[in-house]
Formats: structure tokens, C-alpha cells, sequence
């Protein structure tokens, strides 16, 4: 029987009022596992509130002790990691590993959040004028909320909660629909890590309660992740009604592949960047660009590499790549490779019509691997979202960096070489957040910022690293000077600082 899945509010799971659900679905089996609650905008401006009263408390508190939560709350993380990452394997269909690699990168972000009193200190001073002095200082913003992919259903809540509590705000979360258990787990990890009730809250549901965050009027500010259609009207709505907005969006991320490159580990690179996680990452790599005449030696290497992918149900330690997180996305993959065909690209490998006995109703497809694509084909140009990589040649070094900088997206990228020159041109010229050195998924550590360009991202901040805090913080100065003339008595003992 499927379970019910409601919210989390005011430290307490509750069950859905509305009277509309959506389903979730087991990826491997296609078996409905659960019936998620979806909220009202009654709902949600009922979880506001209660984070609003909850707010101004925890915003109080000197953040040495907002860190000594996430002290906790790193702790029950690493404690319940394999709980966790099953529910994401279950519901996403992600491999366990994949999973639990997952969920320890949001805990990089729950130990960076450790260090907020650290982060929080402003600049001071002294003697801007005769007898004055200067200070600045960043307080907490109030209630904030989060919207969440189903790709990373627990690293991206981590990297926005973790962050917005620390800092001192409360946090409304709205995880995706398709895999709501662990976000929901992972409310419960923050209440029992310290977190007064109403400051770390869940909301589930569709657009309803996304537009209800987005116009409500004690909401100042939004982070979302996600497609950039939904990113663009995220953004949109909530500067017209007044909110900050970090909308980190779409991708088409490109690995060029210089001549002198190590073909066995570019190979290795891209079969993990391009096929893990059944390429449903933001960070994905699914353009290589094959300089000068590397392309016939690296479709070589590829194409067995691609056609012996072992794929099957995440929870399977010999499973490489999993089933993608829904009929509907499968059917659109599948539609982007018939696509790719149609428009004259080369398809050196078809997965489209893999079959798994006993998976027969998952969503499971195989890897697809297409050469000379070019970019006025749509495969090219939009985001699959799937276990396709498609290969485009370019006759030198300045053809590739054009073809990355004239891509509409803006988000990751890489580039293999032994050439020192080559990479730092590379670094230094191509216009993409976040660049890749022979690192083929080039994610920030947690003390650096995520974040990419152009149709990547709407708003001016990345998210976690000092990014995040200088989203979830407003910054105040403050310019003071004394009358002369006063001072205290002596003291004679020590005051201890709370």
C-alpha cells in the first residue's frame, strides 16, 4: 500500500488539506510507492507565518550557537547516510553510491554552515573621522524559501537550508513532487539537531504553492533550482514582487578534448561526467568537443565503453547507470535521440530499446552516443537531460572555445590536455561559472560558490560559500560617535560571551 506523504511544519509532520496529491513512483519497477500531499496557498501562508513568529529568535541568537546545530545536524547526517541514500536510490533511481556520493556533498555544505560565525564577521573602522568610528554587519533576511530539483533531492536542500538557517533565517522548503521522502527525512534531521520548530519547514506540492512563496509578502527572498523555463519564471515573478532571487537553471556543459589528451582517462572521465546518474545532472557533461583529429581515436575508445554500461536498478552493486526518474522524462529522452537521427547527426550508439527481465515496467534506457553534431541541431542546442553525449569536431583550439562561449548556456565545462598553456588560455577566455581543469565535473567545494553564466543562472549570487551567505544576509554599516566625557566603574571579574 503506498504511503502518504504530507508537510513538515512548525516541527511536526501534517497531513495534507487540500485534497490534491500527486504520485511517486518506484523508477526501477514503475510500482506507485507513495501519494504526496499538495499544498494550498492557505497552506503555505499558514508555514509562513509560523516561521515568520519563529524567526526573529533564531535570528537573535549569536551564531556560535546556530553553529553548534549544525554541528548536530551534520552528525545525524553522517549517521543516517545509508538511510538516506537508499530513499534516494528508491525514488530518483540513482545507484546507491551515486547516492551516497550525493549526500556527502551536501554535507560539505552542513560543515561549512559549522564555520558561520566565522563567515558572519563584519569589517570594522576605527577613526573615519575625529573620534568615530565604522562598522558593518550582516543580518539575517527573515523567512526564506527553497525550491528544489528531483535530481538532487537532498544535496540541494542541504545547500540552501543548511546555509539560510545558519545565517539566521528561517527556511521553507519545496522539494520536487517526484522524490519527496528524503528532503522530508531530512526536515526531521534538522528539528532533532537543535532547529526550533518553524525555522527548517517542508511544504510539498505544484505550482500552486510555488506561485504562493513567490508572491507571498513576508517571503523576501527565493533560491530555486532547476530548468530555465521555470528558472526564468521564478526569477521573473519574484523580482516583480519585490523578493531576492537566486534561479541557478539549465546546462549544456562541454569537455574539450585536445589532441595530446590522455584518451584513456578522457574516456573514463566521460563515461562518468556524461552516463552517471543517467546524465540527470545539471553538471552533466553531454558535449564533447573533439579538437583537430582526436575524434576517430575517442569515439574508438568510447562507443564499447558506452555499449557495455552496465545498467539496472540503483540498489544493485553492480549497476553502473539507473533508470530515469519518470515515464515522461524516459519518453522525452528517447524523443530527443528519434530527434538527433531525424536532423542528420550519427547515432554510433542506441540504448533507446533496452529491456531489463523483471524491469520491464522501469524506466530504463541504455546509453546513446552520437558524432558529428553540429550546433544548429536541437540536441546541440537543448538540454536532454538523459544518457546521451554527443560528439562535435573542431579543426583547432580557438574553434572550440568559440563554439563553448556561443552556446546559450553558461554552466560547467571542461578541458582535457597536457598542455599547461592550452588550460590556462582555456580558464582564463571561456565564458562559463565554473571551469574544469582534466576534472570533468568541475562542482565547487563548499567554501568556494556554485554557480554559472549566461542562461544558467538569473541573479546575481551563486549558491553556498560566501555566495550564500551574502544571499541570506542583508548588510548593514554603521557609522557612531561618543560624547567624551563618560566611562565606567572598574570591573574586577571576567564576563563569559553567550
Amino acid at each position: 500500500m503506498a504511503s502518504q506523504i504530507g508537510h513538515f511544519i512548525n516541527g511536526k509532520n501534517v497531513p495534507g488539506g487540500s485534497g490534491r496529491f500527486g504520485d511517486v513512483f518506484n523508477p526501477a519497477t514503475g510500482e506507485k510507492t507513495a501519494q504526496v500531499a499538495f499544498a494550498s496557498a492557505a497552506e503555505v501562508d499558514a508555514a509562513v507565518q509560523v516561521a515568520k513568529n519563529a524567526q526573529l529568535a533564531w535570528g537573535a541568537m549569536p551564531p556560535l550557537r546556530r553553529a553548534r546545530v549544525m554541528f548536530k545536524l551534520k552528525d545525524l547526517i553522517e549517521k543516517r547516510l545509508d538511510d538516506i541514500a537508499r530513499l534516494l536510490t528508491l525514488e530518483h533511481g540513482k545507484t546507491f553510491d551515486d547516492a551516497k556520493g550525493e549526500v556527502g556533498r551536501g554535507l560539505e555544505v552542513v560543515e561549512f554552515a559549522c564555520g558561520i560565525a566565522h563567515h558572519l564577521r563584519g569589517d570594522y573602522t576605527e577613526q573615519i573621522a575625529t573620534e568615530m568610528d565604522a562598522w558593518s554587519m550582516r543580518q539575517p533576511l527573515g523567512v526564506v524559501a527553497g525550491i528544489t530539483p528531483f535530481n538532487f533531492p537532498i544535496m540541494i536542500p542541504c545547500w540552501m537550508g543548511a546555509m539560510a538557517v545558519a545565517c539566521g533565517n528561517a527556511f521553507i522548503l519545496k522539494p520536487s513532487e517526484k522524490d519527496p521522502s528524503a528532503p522530508m527525512l531530512l526536515t526531521e534531521l534538522f528539528a532533532e539537531a537543535g532547529v526550533p520548530a518553524g525555522i527548517f519547514q517542508a511544504i510539498n506540492g505544484d505550482k500552486e504553492a510555488v506561485d504562493a512563496l513567490l508572491t507571498h509578502p513576508d517571503v523576501p527572498a527565493i533560491s530555486f533550482v532547476g530548468s530555465t523555463a521555470i528558472g526564468r519564471y521564478v526569477y521573473q515573478t519574484g523580482t516583480q514582487h519585490d523578493k531576492r532571487v537566486q534561479a541557478l537553471c539549465g546546462a549544456k556543459n562541454h569537455m574539450v578534448v585536445m589532441p595530446d589528451a590522455d584518451l584513456d582517462q578522457t574516456t573514463d572521465a566521460l563515461i562518468g561526467a556524461g552516463y552517471g546518474a543517467a546524465g540527470e545532472r545539471c553538471m552533466a557533461i553531454s558535449v564533447a568537443v573533439a579538437v583537430g583529429d582526436v575524434g576517430d581515436r575517442l569515439i574508438e575508445k568510447l562507443a564499447p565503453r558506452v555499449q557495455k554500461l552496465k545498467v539496472g536498478p540503483g540498489l544493485d552493486p553492480q549497476s553502473e547507470m539507473g533508470p530515469l526518474v519518470t515515464r515522461q522524462h524516459l519518453d522525452k529522452v528517447k524523443g530527443y535521440v528519434d530527434l538527433g537521427v531525424k536532423e542528420g547527426a550519427k547515432l554510433v550508439v542506441d540504448g533507446r530499446e533496452l529491456k531489463l527481465q523483471g524491469y520491464e515496467n522501469g524506466n530504463f534506457m541504455g546509453g546513446c552516443l552520437f558524432d558529428n553534431v553540429t550546433p544548429d541541431m536541437t540536441i546541440y542546442k537543448d538540454e536532454i537531460f538523459g544518457p546521451v553525449l554527443s560528439i562535435v569536431r573542431a579543426k583547432g583550439f580557438d574553434d572550440a572555445i568559440k563554439l563553448v562561449n556561443d552556446h546559450a548556456y553558461g554552466n560547467g565545462t571542461a578541458i582535457f590536455t597536457r598542455d599547461g598553456d592550452s588550460a590556462r588560455a582555456f580558464a582564463n577566455n571561456v565564458k562559463i561559472g565554473m571551469v574544469g581543469v582534466n576534472v570533468p565535473i568541475p562542482v565547487p567545494v563548499a567554501y568556494h560558490s556554485f554557480g554559472g553564466w549566461k542562461a544558467s543562472i538569473f541573479g546575481d549570487h551563486g549558491i553556498y560559500g560566501m555566495e550564500g551567505v551574502r544571499f541570506y544576509t542583508k548588510l548593514k554599516t554603521v557609522s557612531a560617535r561618543w560624547p567624551t566625557g563618560i566611562r565606567s566603574g572598574a570591573e574586577f571579574h571576567f564576563k563569559a560571551r553567550h
